[in-house]
Parts: structure tokens; sequence; C-alpha cells
């Protein structure tokens, strides 16, 4: 008997903090200045201005890219994205970007970094956003990209693990599917389930990115075969959609952004993208596991009760 009611408390207790529990980040986009990015050629400050309603969008793409001390492995994803995105602009001076790139609270040398490819391209096309606290990767990109001027926003990896050279395959199917303004196109590494990427992963990894798969599917996100590349597009106005009605600021975001998308009835196409894994990983398998699993409830539960809505 008192078994039970242990567990029955142990149970309203868990389902409780899923349900209830306090979300700040949601309450408190912005911290202090930070929506604020440093011209480096005189030092000044600029203020970004915010996604609005019916806003169109004055450059063809912006590039968020979230990074957490990322001051060794940021470069060489700068310098391969910027050589693509510049000889597309000599080809047609039409196609213009920028990247926005968000340090998440860094401890080491990221932000100087930034603003040294900012200081060499101009701030036009290198803009810093620098979060006075840590939010997570969702909270990152969710703050980009309230702060991006393209037409359509792309969220792109500070590892460099997905090579930027697929961005025209993801832009051509953008284009196709496309409809009132609205449309999503995921990234997908589905394609590389028998490769050797994953045939050299542990028996122990393979076995949370699967189970991973499995309770999205049945929970939250269904017919997209892989929910977590970070290599995401979305038309302007999706993205300010979806990211002012985004709760879950950690590793599951992508799963919440999916799940609104699919809700909302938004044009979703998925596209293969070469994929590499590359070394210096912040992502604890274990913890990040035991997170996700816990933000994948809280998704389907607040939103099965109404206790989050979407943004109208």
């Amino acid at each position: 008997m008192y078994f039970y009611i242990i567990t029955f408390i142990i149970i309203f207790i868990i389902i409780y903090n899923i349900l209830f529990k306090k979300d700040k980040n949601f309450e408190n986009v912005w911290v202090g200045h930070e929506r604020q990015y440093i011209d480096p050629k005189d030092g000044s400050t600029k203020e970004f201005t915010e996604i609005k309603k019916g806003d169109k969008g004055t450059i063809e793409v912006s590039i968020v890219i979230p990074a957490y001390n990322e001051e060794k492995r940021l470069p060489i994803m700068l310098d391969d994205t910027l050589k693509i995105l510049n000889e597309k602009t000599k080809k047609n001076p039409n196609f213009t970007f920028e990247l926005v790139i968000v340090d998440d609270g860094s401890r080491d040398k990221t932000s100087s970094l930034v603003l040294q490819y900012a200081e060499r391209e101009g701030v036009d096309k290198v803009r810093l956003l620098k979060l006075l606290k840590n939010r997570g990767k969702g909270g990152a990109v969710k703050r980009g990209m309230l702060v991006s001027r393209g037409k359509y926003c792309l969220m792109a990896d500070a590892d460099g693990a997905t090579d930027f050279k697929d961005f025209d395959r993801v832009y051509d199917s953008m284009k196709k599917i496309e409809s009132k303004q609205y449309g999503v196109v995921c990234g997908s590494r589905s394609h590389l389930v028998d490769s050797d990427v994953v045939a050299k992963r542990s028996f122990f990894r393979n076995l949370l990115m699967y189970g991973f798969h499995l309770v999205v599917q049945i929970l939250c996100v269904r017919g997209i075969k892989d929910t977590q590349c970070g290599f995401k597009l979305f038309t302007r106005e999706s993205a300010r959609h979806l990211f002012t009605s985004l709760h879950v600021e950690r590793w599951a975001f992508d799963v919440e952004l999916l799940y609104l998308a699919q809700t909302l009835h938004m044009p979703i196409a998925e596209v293969a993208v070469n994929w590499t894994e590359i070394d210096g990983s912040k992502l604890d398998p274990i913890a990040s596991s035991i997170q996700m699993a816990k933000d994948i409830l809280r998704i389907r539960l607040n939103y099965l009760f109404r206790f989050w809505t979407i943004s109208s």
C-alpha cells in the first residue's frame, strides 16, 4: 500500500514539474544589452532590429550560428561558409547574406574571434550577438533568429559538421515548397544510418540515438527522419512565428520547432546533406539524453493540456 502511495507522489511531482515549471527564458527573452552588436572598426555599439509581422526582410539569407566556447572550431566553419557565400554573391549580386554568430555566454575568445571576421568582412556580413549568460543552443538560435534580416533564415552549427556546399540544395528545396510565405527545410543525415559515421560510434551512443528518434516519432514529430540535424532553413515568416513560440531552449528545441510547424500545417521538406562528426563536442550523451527525454515529455504534455500556446 505504502509503495503505491509513494509511487503516486513521485509521479505527481514529476508531472507537476514538467507542466508547471516556470519558464523564465520564455518570459524574459533578452538580458541587459544583449540586443546590441559591435562595429569593430570604430568600437561603436548598434542596435539589432527584431523580426516584425509583415516584415519582408532586407537581405536574402541570414545564417544564425550558435557558439559556446568555439574559438578553435569556429574559424574553419566561418572560412568555408564565407568562401561559398562570397562566390555566390560574385555570380549573383542580388544574393545578399549575413552571418549572425550568437556567443552563448562563452568563457573563451569566441567573441574576439568573431569581431576579427566582422572587421575583415564588414558588419553587413558578419555580426556578433553576445549573450550575457548561457541560454543553451536553442536559446542562442532563437535570439539570433529574432534579430535576423534575411528573407530566409538558416541555422547552422559552429563546428561545420554539415558541408555548407549543400546550402544550395536546401535553398532550392525551399523555393519549391514555400507557400504563402511559410516553409521549413530540414537538412537530414538519415541516409548515413548505414554509413561508416554510425558504424564508428559506440553501441551505447547508437542505442541512445535510435531510442530518441523512436520517442520523438511517437510523442511529437512524425514523418521527419532526422529532427536533430543543425542545418535548417526557414522563411522569415516561419522563423518569426516558430521562434516567438519556442519554449524549449536546450538540445530538444528542434523537436518543438517541428512540432509547431506540423501543428500549423507549414510546408516541410527533408533534404539529405553531407555530414561529418567533428571532434570537440560538448554534448554529454547521458545527461543530454535525460534532459531531451524530459523536454520531449514537456512539449507533448504542455501543448496537449494547453499550458503552452502558439503565438498568434
